[in-house]
């Protein structure tokens, strides 16, 4: 028997999802976050799973957590103190950044760029220079170092940075000054992390590489401080199992990696969420889908095709760019908890991005809140039961409504409308979500389905898929508690980099097999540190790629045997392909590649759960109620169902109420909820 428990912690919402392989059962639960310290969520969670398993903590296997800790420290301004040191010349660089505006002339005027991590008075420009051809036009001066270290320790500096020009392919430099830096802070008696630009962002583009770098240091002893404190927890409940961290991109790695590398874990919940949307919509039978995590505070939104989500090299977190692998996800401010308020200089109506969070949270929650909040909104509308978490938490009706009535008054409208404007416009902003990641992309939203999870995503996809057509909705038994459930089927997984910077007819094919012969060694060695059997590793490798003089690049993606006698023309033939496949031409220009990466995955053992067999379509035998709800303007009675009662093959007609432990599902008038044989909910148009 292998129990592996999966834990998301979100921003109103800790979500445990518990999986026993030898008997393919499976456990879920929901605590609230606790956002001062999150490992008392954690630690609560575990406890309460565990006893509705009758398991006792010291029996588990695996722990897997996706932690919010280094965004918030981002978005709180609560990272370490770090210094810099860079390059002759390059002292501005944060503050010169990438010269960007988000417009033209009202855009520049208007945008007010984020202050740099490090501030100007913590940066130290060396006497060193190489050139991006390695020649070195300014020797590296030790005692400039030495003394230029001595000046940020007497800053009170708590983690270091260093990033060099060119030491992406040159990193010869760096190496020497991290020495000389180390042996200055053993003399002076400190021990703080050492960040180096060469280890953590191998590639081009000198902004990117060092802003990458900085929040790397800037995260590096908030991750451990807090990393050792869960553990300390987890051993003093007694838990035994592993700690294992789920990275950006999905995979997962070590607590000592984390710890490392802290800016691969920055966006580690909603990459949870899209890993088990794949595996979820594979086992159903759906190759093309878009994602929809609908949270407490916030929504997520990808596509993945072929079952594989999209995975980018560059991201933003809190405003900052980040070169580190990541699934492309799209957030917006807009959740459960988001607030609805007027206006007062257009007197519009406005949802999100402020967010009742955990604490006090909604009206409904009886925490304190007295702000109108979408979840206060759907309660008011008959889209939620009154109790919620299999009866552990119940909903307060009266404070919803009352929590309503001063925006009703305020718009001029009765109370019920006020809501459905409400419900109307988070749906608005979710929308221009989904049509960022479908038809700002070229993609057709139609040839797509929906695979809606999260604790609040229920409630809106049916609307959400009517006006994108994108049938059916695909609601997974785990909603609520998805993200947790993508970490339990999550590989181990990292990438390591190398900048190339050349044409491919300029390439010598042997010394390119040589070189990724050399990064898949890198990954291999690091799968065998994660304690990977050699049986479970695997290695694939990454070619940015790009026509000369284009301003971004592509990935063209092979394996490890196509990789050991790759051919030059193979490699453009695959380029020009994957440039028809994204954008529909291919131009008859010279193609150069960028960065060459190998991606060392490390396989884990999958949740494998029964199926059903199907029976009639009748789901009377699953309704548990009903309730007054907003329909066509008017309060009308509406069904409720019990999930667990429904049984494969039956069908939900709209509108209905669907109702489970960690979320809840609203079918509309015209719509249906088909149950399929792995337990899914589909919501399709009623024919």
């Amino acid at each position: 028997m292998t129990l592996r428990i999966g834990v998301d912690v979100g921003g109103t919402f800790t979500d445990l999802f518990l999986h026993d392989s030898e008997s393919s059962r499976f456990w879920l639960a929901k605590t609230p976050s606790t956002p001062g310290n999150q490992a008392e969520g954690v630690i609560r969670g575990i406890q309460e799973i565990c006893a509705k398993a009758g398991l006792e903590p010291q029996q588990l296997d695996a722990v897997l957590h996706g932690t919010t800790v280094a965004t918030n420290a981002l978005l709180e301004d609560k990272g370490s103190r770090v210094g810099l040191l860079t390059s002759h010349g390059w002292r501005n660089i944060l503050h010169l950044a990438d010269s960007w505006t988000p417009g033209p002339l009202f855009g520049f005027f208007n945008y007010a760029p984020p202050e740099p991590v490090v501030p100007f008075e913590r940066v130290r420009a060396l006497e060193e220079r190489i050139t991006a051809d390695g020649e070195v036009i300014l020797e590296l001066d030790e005692a400039d170092v030495q003394q230029k270290v001595r000046e940020l320790v007497d800053e009170g500096i708590e983690a270091l940075t260093i990033s060099l020009m060119h030491a992406y392919a040159h990193p010869a430099h760096e190496e020497q000054v991290a020495k000389i830096a180390g042996k200055v802070l053993a003399d002076l008696g400190v021990d703080i992390p050492v960040s180096l630009s060469s280890d953590v962002s191998p590639e081009f583009r000198e902004y990117e590489r060092a802003v990458t770098t900085v929040l790397n240091s800037y995260l590096g002893p908030v991750m451990q401080r807090y990393l050792s404190t869960l553990d300390t927890a987890l051993r003093d409940v007694p838990v035994s199992a592993s700690l294992q961290v789920v990275r950006s991109d999905g995979g997962l790695m070590s607590v000592g990696g984390a710890q490392e590398h802290p800016i691969q874990t920055a966006l580690s919940g909603p990459s949870g969420g899209v890993n088990g949307a794949a595996y979820v919509a594979q086992r159903a039978g759906f190759d093309k889908i878009i994602t929809f995590d609908m949270g407490g505070t916030s929504s997520d939104v990808a596509v993945c095709v072929g079952g594989v989500p999209e995975v980018t090299r560059e991201t933003k977190v809190a405003a900052f760019p980040v070169r580190a692998p990541a699934i492309n996800v799209e957030t917006i401010g807009a959740g459960g908890g988001s607030i609805a308020n007027v206006s007062e200089v257009t007197g519009g109506l406005r949802v999100g991005p402020e967010s009742a969070g955990a604490q006090p949270g909604p009206a409904c929650y009886g925490r304190g809140g007295t702000l109108p909040t979408v979840t206060d909104a759907n309660l008011v509308l008959g889209h939620l039961p009154t109790t919620l978490l299999g009866g552990d938490m119940t909903l307060d009706a009266d404070a919803a409504m009352k929590a309503h009535e001063p925006l009703a008054a305020e718009m001029g409208v009765d109370v019920h409308s006020a809501a459905q404007a409400v419900i109307d416009i988070v749906n608005g902003n979710m929308l221009g979500a989904l049509r960022a990641v479908t038809v700002q992309r070229g993609l057709n939203p139609r040839e797509f389905s929906l695979l809606s999870f999260g604790g609040a995503g229920g409630l809106q996809a049916n609307a959400l898929a009517a006006e994108l057509g994108c049938f059916p909705v695909i609601i997974p038994p785990e909603a609520g508690v998805l993200s947790a459930v993508g970490f339990v089927v999550a590989d181990v997984q990292n990438e390591f980099a190398q900048a190339y910077l050349s044409p491919v007819e300029s390439i010598d094919v042997q010394a390119l097999r040589a070189t990724l012969a050399e990064l898949g060694g890198r990954a291999d060695a690091w799968l065998e540190e994660e304690g990977v059997p050699a049986a479970d590793r695997s290695v694939r490798y990454v070619f940015d790629m790009r026509y000369r003089r284009q301003g971004y690049e592509i990935t063209v993606e092979i394996d490890a045997d196509t990789a050991a006698t790759l051919e030059l023309d193979d490699l453009t033939r695959r380029f020009h392909e994957e440039h028809v496949r994204l954008y529909g031409f291919e131009l008859p220009a010279s193609v150069e590649v960028v960065t060459v990466r190998s991606r060392g995955i490390g396989r884990t053992e999958k949740v494998d759960l029964e199926p059903g067999t199907e029976v009639a379509p009748d789901a009377s035998a699953a309704r548990v109620g009903s309730q007054p709800s907003w329909v066509d303007g008017a309060l009308q009675d509406v069904p409720i169902y019990d999930r667990a009662l429904l049984q494969p093959g039956m069908c939900v007609e709209g509108k209905a109420v669907i109702t489970q432990y960690d979320s809840t599902v609203l079918v509309l008038p015209g719509h249906r909820a088909r149950v399929d044989t792995f337990f899914n909910l589909l919501l399709e148009e009623s024919r």
